[in-house]
C-alpha cells in the first residue's frame, strides 16, 4: 500500500497526542486534590489556562522557534505539530501546582504565553530542534533526552524554583521555625490523576520514539512503554516501603508522588535500556523524592504538590542515569543538564521577577485566608462544605 508508513506514523503520532493530553486533566486533578478546597476552582481554572493558552503561544510563535519550520516528510506535518504541541503546556503544568494557593492568575497567565512561546521553544531547539547553538561550546545536541527528562521536565521545575524564590511560601506554612503540614483535601482526587499521568506518560514516551510503521520500530516503542511502566511501579514500591519503614504508614500521596518520579527519570532514555535498568533507575527515583520532599521544607520552599522533588531531582536524575544504564558519554548529559539549568532558571527568573514588579504574583494575607476560589473566580468548588483556614 502507497504510504502505508507515512500513515500509520501519522495515526501513531496523533494517538500519542491525545494520550498526552491525558496528562492536563492528570495534573489539574493531582493538583486540586493537593490543596485545600477553598483553593480548587483556582487550580482547575490555571490548569485549563495553561493548556489553552501554552498551546496557542506555541502554534503562533514557538514550534517555528523551536524546530525552524513545519516540514516534515516521515508523516504528517500537522501531526508533527500536534504532538509537539501536546508537551508544551506541561512545563507550566510543574510550575503551577508548585505555586498554588498564593498566586495570582493574571501574572501566572502572562508568564504562561512567554514560557510556551519562548523559553521552552528555545530549550527544545537548544536540544530536539534546530539548534542555534551548534558548532558552540554550548551545542548539547549530544545529550540524549529521549522525551524531556531535563528538556520538560527539569525547565518546567527551574522555573517553578524561580517562581517560589520570587513569590514566597504560603502565609502560616513556616511559623517560629516549624513548619505546618497542610494536609490533602481530596485523596480520591489525588489518586485518579496520578494514574491519568501514569496513562499519559505512555504516549509521552512511546510516542516520541517518532515510528511504529516496521518491526524494529514497533519493538522500540514496546520496549519503551514497558521500562516507562516499570520504573513507575519500583518508584511507587520503593517510597511506600520506606514511607512505611521510617513511619509505620502508607502515605499514598507519596506513593503516588514516588511512581510519578519513576516516570520522569525513565523518560530520558526508556528507548536505550534493557529491561532491568529501569527497576533500579525507579527505585532511585522513589528514594529521591521521599527524601527531596521534607528536604524543600527545611529550606522554606514551599511546594505543595511536591513538584520540584518529583521533576527537577528526577529529571536530573534520569538524564544521569542514560550515561549510567546505556551507551551515551555522561560528560554529554551533565553538559545539557547544566545548559538547560542555567538558561531555563535565569530566563524564568528574569521574566517572572519584571512581571511580578508590574503584577504581583502573590495574594494578601486576607485573599490567602479567603481563599483563592472566591476573589480569583466567584466560584467555590465545595460551597457547601466548611472550609479550613
Amino acid at each position: 500500500m502507497e504510504n502505508f508508513s507515512y500513515i500509520v506514523d501519522t495515526l501513531f503520532s496523533l494517538f500519542s497526542m491525545t494520550l498526552i493530553i491525558l496528562m492536563v486533566p492528570g495534573f489539574a486533578m493531582l493538583e486540586a486534590g493537593l490543596v485545600r478546597t477553598k483553593n480548587v476552582t483556582a487550580v482547575l481554572t490555571v490548569n485549563t489556562m495553561i493548556y489553552a493558552i501554552a498551546s496557542m503561544a506555541f502554534l503562533l510563535v514557538g514550534y517555528e522557534l523551536a524546530f525552524g519550520g513545519w516540514d516534515n516528510d516521515n508523516y504528517s506535518k500537522w501531526a508533527a505539530f500536534l504532538f509537539q504541541m501536546a508537551f508544551v503546556g506541561k512545563t507550566v503544568n510543574i510550575m503551577s501546582g508548585g505555586v498554588s494557593e498564593r498566586t495570582k492568575i493574571i501574572p501566572l497567565t502572562i508568564f504562561t504565553i512567554i514560557m510556551g512561546g519562548v523559553i521552552y521553544p528555545l530549550v527544545v531547539n537548544f536540544t530536539w530542534g534546530s539548534n542555534i547553538l551548534q558548532g558552540t561550546f554550548l551545542d548539547i545536541s549530544g545529550m540524549h533526552d529521549l522525551a524531556g527528562s531535563t528538556v520538560i521536565h527539569s525547565t518546567g521545575a527551574w522555573a517553578l524554583l524561580a517562581a517560589i524564590l520570587i513569590i514566597g511560601p504560603r502565609d502560616g506554612r513556616y511559623q517560629d521555625g516549624k513548619i505546618k503540614v497542610i494536609p490533602a483535601s481530596n485523596i480520591p482526587l489525588v489518586v485518579l490523576g496520578a494514574f491519568l499521568l501514569w496513562i499519559g506518560w505512555f504516549g509521552f514516551n512511546g510516542g516520541s520514539v517518532g515510528s511504529i510503521a516496521s518491526k524494529e520500530n514497533a519493538d522500540t516503542v514496546a520496549l519503551t512503554i514497558m521500562n516507562t511502566n516499570t520504573a513507575g511501579l519500583a518508584g511507587a514500591i520503593i517510597a511506600g516501603i520506606i514511607m512505611y519503614i521510617r513511619y509505620r504508614l502508607f502515605d499514598i500521596t507519596m506513593i503516588l508522588n514516588g511512581a510519578l518520579g519513576g516516570l520522569v527519570a525513565i523518560t530520558a532514555g526508556a528507548d536505550m535500556f534493557d529491561i532491568y535498568s529501569p527497576i533500579i533507575i525507579g527505585l532511585i527515583a522513589g528514594a529521591l523524592v521521599v527524601f527531596a520532599v521534607p528536604l524543600f521544607d527545611r529550606l522554606k520552599i514551599d511546594d505543595p504538590v511536591g513538584a520540584l522533588s518529583v521533576h527537577l531531582v528526577n529529571g536530573i536524575w534520569g538524564t544521569l542515569a542514560v550515561g549510567i544504564f546505556a551507551d551515551v558519554p555522561m560528560i554529554n548529559q551533565i553538559k545539557g543538564i547544566a545548559v538547560v539549568a542555567v538558561f531555563a532558571f535565569v530566563s524564568s527568573y528574569i521574566v517572572l521577577f519584571v512581571i511580578n514588579k508590574i503584577i504581583p504574583f502573590r495574594a494578601t494575607k486576607d485573599e490567602q485566608l479567603e481563599g483563592m476560589d472566591t476573589c480569583e473566580c466567584g466560584l467555590e468548588s465545595y460551597p457547601e462544605f466548611k472550609r479550613s483556614i
